[in-house]
C-alpha cells in the first residue's frame, strides 16, 4: 500500500524503530533525520564524540529560536524470547506500533520531523528560527552527547534556544494530560565508613563501621533536606542503594563498611547544600569516613511563561481537560538544555510501556502529536497580526 501524508508519522517511526540503535549507537538515524531536514535547507552541525552520534540543525537567521531536542539511542532489548514481535522489526498490532523505542522516543523524533516539514511548507519565512539537537547517548552515561553540544553552544553568541520541547514521554494515561515542566536533581554518593578490623569477641579492641554507618545512614534518612515546602516539586528523596560490608566469616568485625546512596532534590537546596550538610553530619556523629560525589544533573523548572502557556492550551484544546504540570520522574537532557537559560517542556507520547518488554506506540496517537508540535511552531514564531 503507498504512504499518504497521513501515515508520514508511522513511516518515520517505523524506519527509526529498525534502525538496531542500542546506546550509544545511532545505526543510521541521525542520516534519515538529517536527510529530512537537509531537504528544507538546515545548516547541518555534527557534533559527534567519543563513539557518540549528535546533530546540531538549524534554519533561519533572525528571531526567537524553536529547538526539538531528542534522542536516537535504546535500551537493550532484555529477553528476545519474551517479546511478542522482534523489537527491531516494527509491527502493527490491535492499534498499537511495536518496537523498542517505539515510545522511548522514536515517535517523537519522527513526529518533530514531520511537523517541521509541515510548518515550513505553510510558513518559508516564519519570525523566528527552527533548532534541532538529536543525540546518540541518552539512556547511557549521558556524558559524550546532549550536555557536550550544549557547551559547545555555550561558547556561541545568545540566546542559542529561546524556547525547547524535549520528546520524552510525559503523557500518563492519554496523549497530551501531562507535560514536564522540570526536573529533580540527582546527587549520587559512595560512602566509606573506616573502623578497626578484628574478633567479634573482643568489642573493646574493635571499631565496627556496620554499626557506624548505620547510624550516619539513620541521620540521613531523618534530615530535612528542603526546610521550606516547594509547590513545583515533591520533597527531597533520600535513598541508599547499594550496601556492601563483612569478610564473610562470622566472627571477625569487618574494617569498612560501604554505601552507595542517592538524593533527588528540587530547587529549593542545591548539591553543594546537601553534600555541606553530610559533611557537618558526620562530624556532629564523631565519624571517619569517604564520602565521594557525582551528580547526575542539577533541577530545573520552566515556570508560567510563554511556552508553558502555549503548550497548556493547545493540549487542553487536544484533550478537553488542562494538563498536568508535572516536575517527576527520573532525569532527561532537559537538565542540560535549561542551563542556556531557555524556557523547556517535554511533551511526548504515552509512557506507560518504556523500557518494558513489548514497548509500543498508540497508532492514532502518531498524526495528533505532530500536530501537537506543528500547533506550537505556529504559536511561537507566527505573528498572527501580519
Amino acid at each position: 500500500m503507498p504512504t499518504t501524508d497521513a501515515q508520514a508519522v508511522q513511516q518515520l517511526t517505523e524506519a527509526l524503530i529498525r534502525a538496531q540503535s542500542v546506546t550509544p549507537h545511532d545505526a543510521g538515524c541521525l542520516e534519515m533525520l538529517a536527510d529530512r531536514l537537509a531537504a528544507l535547507g538546515f545548516h547541518l552541525e555534527r557534533m559527534d564524540r567519543q563513539g557518540v552520534s549528535n546533530l546540531w540543525a538549524t534554519l533561519g537567521t533572525e528571531g526567537p529560536v524553536v529547538c526539538f531536542a531528542g534522542h536516537t539511542d535504546v535500551v537493550p532489548t532484555g529477553d528476545l524470547q519474551q517479546w511478542s514481535f522482534p523489537p527491531f522489526e516494527p509491527t502493527v498490532f490491535d492499534g498499537k506500533l511495536y518496537g523498542r523505542g517505539a515510545a522511548d522516543m522514536k515517535a517523537s523524533l519522527a513526529a518533530m520531523i514531520v511537523a517541521i516539514e509541515r510548518f515550513v511548507a505553510e510558513h518559508p519565512r516564519p519570525q523566528g528560527r527552527i533548532a534541532c539537537l538529536f543525540t546518540s547517548d541518552e539512556e547511557g552515561p549521558a556524558t559524550d552527547g546532549t550536555t557536550f553540544v550544549v557547551e559547545q553552544l555555550r561558547q556561541r553568541p545568545q540566546p542559542v534556544i529561546d524556547y525547547c520541547i524535549v520528546g520524552e514521554p510525559s503523557s500518563r494515561a492519554i496523549l497530551g494530560d501531562m507535560i514536564r515542566v522540570g526536573r529533580r536533581g540527582s546527587l549520587n554518593a559512595h560512602i566509606q565508613m573506616h573502623g578497626r578490623q578484628g574478633h567479634v569477641a573482643y568489642p573493646e579492641k574493635v571499631i565496627n563501621p556496620i554499626h557506624q554507618l548505620a547510624t550516619l545512614i539513620s541521620a540521613l534518612v531523618a534530615e530535612d533536606w528542603d526546610g521550606a515546602p516547594n509547590s513545583y516539586f515533591p520533597p527531597t528523596s533520600f535513598q541508599v542503594s547499594n550496601l556492601t560490608a563483612g569478610t564473610g566469616a562470622t566472627n571477625v568485625v569487618p574494617g569498612t563498611a560501604e554505601a552507595m546512596v542517592n538524593w533527588r532534590f528540587s530547587t529549593s537546596t542545591t548539591d553543594h547544600d546537601i553534600r555541606a550538610r553530610v559533611d557537618a553530619l558526620i562530624q556532629a556523629l564523631g565519624l571517619t569516613c569517604t564520602v565521594n560525589y557525582s551528580l547526575s544533573g542539577a533541577p530545573f523548572l520552566t515556570p508560567q511563561g510563554i511556552l508553558v502557556e502555549a503548550a497548556s492550551r493547545i493540549l487542553e484544546e487536544h484533550t478537553g481537560q488542562p494538563p498536568e504540570l508535572s516536575t517527576g520522574g527520573g532525569t532527561s537532557d532537559g537538565r542540560f538544555i535549561a542551563t542556556l537559560g531557555c524556557e523547556l517542556i517535554e511533551l511526548g507520547p504515552v509512557n506507560a510501556t518504556i523500557h518494558q518488554i513489548d514497548e509500543c506506540v498508540a497508532v492514532a496517537d502518531l498524526e495528533p502529536l505532530a500536530d501537537l508540535y506543528q500547533r506550537l511552531l505556529n504559536t511561537l514564531l507566527i505573528d498572527e497580526s501580519d
